[in-house]
């Protein structure tokens, strides 16, 4: 009886121990993961209670803030012509439906909720004052935005434009988008979640798995001109690759690497990507970024290759010209052109410049930092020379602008498959202005709407002439 006893004694004070060790790991590992999760009840019902922070573009236009309503705080979310143009990036908040985009990442600064708000807090209830919390200063131009926003014209797509020199966000929209003010209606929100077709809860722009056309021909030639000097051929139209015909838009005749860029040779790159390899293109995927996540507050899709099982040469072929089983974001492509615009260095790309006390008081800032080393100063002139070249005399023209030098190139990546095969493709875009001294880079993609050429290009035109001219 008495070792029965001393038994169950030991099973209970193990069982004691384990669940200290485990509320202690949930304290200090997942306490504050916990405390700021969208869904967390705690957190909304505490909110009530707080002046939730506003949150600015760079140039102090109010994306949103929280305005009052007899006892209650409403968030009320910037609209441009009855379109919300930054909710897949600004998000939501709903008490219903929790949070997302920066509303749920930065949620403890928005609420005042840091550890470097624990002594205004006390303060707050010491003399009985309502809360308030941080604001946000982001990187994002509203006129930016809203132009890309337009540009799109509701079509299925995104635009991403970003600062090459500090990897500041400018742009990053996402179409279709939705109405951040009325999400917190059930039926709004039902018939959001369940629109499987336009998906305009997905955020295109950092989400997005699209194959890449052409526009990976900046990497790719990278690539090459690392691994040796290509020589000039004559484009005959078509590539036999065991036993398959690769067919070309046209035959090109005699070009190098820069006259196949400027008329988006694919001859010419999947040749001489077969002589790369499939380890000196992986290499110069990783070395530019596309199958990194870098760490800008929001979800973002790693971009994709074909697994090992699939590298073979028939695949190594399309995947040099942005074919295959490759897929990567808007985001991805806009960083590997910042790599190019940038002598070869991606910068650490971020959406929030600064947190602020309610009366301007700067918490913190963001440091501009290198994030990767994608080429050499060297090639990336020579990618430069062909991009300009697609402006000025190939595939890009569409994306010239008077009086200034643009860089850059187009992409018709095909979507037919056996059970939609008049699909139309794909249609990219990436460059960036001005050439000499670049202030913006720009990628933009319209779901199956034809050539790059003749609609994603002039899309990159006009958003790159809205940065500008804010610059």
């Amino acid at each position: 009886m008495k070792h029965n006893i001393k038994r169950l004694g030991y099973l209970l004070l193990c069982s004691f121990i384990v669940l200290i060790v485990y509320l202690t790991y949930l304290i200090m590992q997942q306490g504050e993961a916990l405390a700021t999760h969208p869904q967390n009840r705690r957190m909304a019902a505490k909110e009530a209670e707080i002046l939730r922070g506003t949150i600015y573009d760079h140039k102090g236009v109010v994306l949103a803030e929280t305005k009052w309503v007899g006892e209650r705080g409403q968030r009320v979310y910037l609209k441009d012509d009855n379109v919300a143009p930054f909710a897949h990036l600004v998000g939501f908040t709903s008490e219903r439906y929790g949070s997302s985009g920066l509303e749920a990442t930065y949620s403890r600064e928005l609420l005042g909720l840091t550890d470097a708000d624990v002594l205004e807090n006390f303060m707050d209830k010491l003399f009985n004052r309502r809360p308030q919390g941080n604001d946000l200063l982001l990187t994002l131009d509203a006129a930016v935005q809203k132009t890309a926003q337009r540009a799109l014209k509701g079509k299925r797509g995104a635009v991403v434009a970003i600062d090459p020199a500090t990897g500041a966000i400018l742009a990053m929209v996402s179409s279709p988008t939705y109405d951040t003010n009325a999400i917190t209606e059930q039926k709004v929100w039902e018939m959001l979640a369940t629109d499987e077709k336009n998906a305009p809860l997905l955020n295109r722009a950092t989400q997005g798995a699209y194959p890449p056309g052409s526009v990976i021909k900046l990497v790719t030639g990278a690539g090459i001109l690392a691994h040796h000097t290509p020589e000039s051929f004559e484009c005959p139209g078509y590539l036999m690759v065991d036993g398959q015909k690769l067919v070309d838009n046209r035959a090109h005749g005699e070009v190098d690497l820069i006259e196949a860029l400027a008329v988006s040779c694919n001859t010419f790159f999947a040749q001489e990507g077969l002589k790369l390899g499939w380890p000196g293109f992986i290499k110069g995927a990783e070395q530019f970024g596309l199958t990194s996540s870098p760490d800008i507050g929001i979800s973002i899709r790693r971009g994709t290759l074909a697994t090992e099982s699939r590298q073979n040469k028939s695949q190594l072929a399309e995947s040099s010209i942005g074919q295959g089983d490759t897929l990567v974001s808007p985001l991805h492509m806009a960083l590997a052109c910042s790599a190019i615009a940038n002598q070869g260095v991606i910068m650490k790309p971020y959406l929030v410049n600064e947190v602020r006390k309610p009366d301007g008081k700067q918490i913190s800032t963001t440091k501009i930092s290198p994030w990767l080393t994608a080429t050499s100063p060297e090639i990336a002139e020579v990618i430069t020379q062909g991009m300009l070249a697609a402006v000025e005399r190939g595939t890009a023209g569409n994306a010239a602008i008077k009086g200034v030098k643009v860089a850059g190139k187009t992409g018709t990546a095909e979507t037919k498959t056996e059970q939609d095969p008049n699909s139309l493709p794909h249609s990219w875009f990436v460059g960036f202005a001005p050439a000499e001294q670049p202030k913006v880079v720009v990628a933009v993609i319209v779901e199956k709407s034809g050539a790059g050429s003749a609609v994603a290009a002039p899309i990159a035109r006009q958003v790159m002439a809205a940065a500008l001219a804010g610059k």
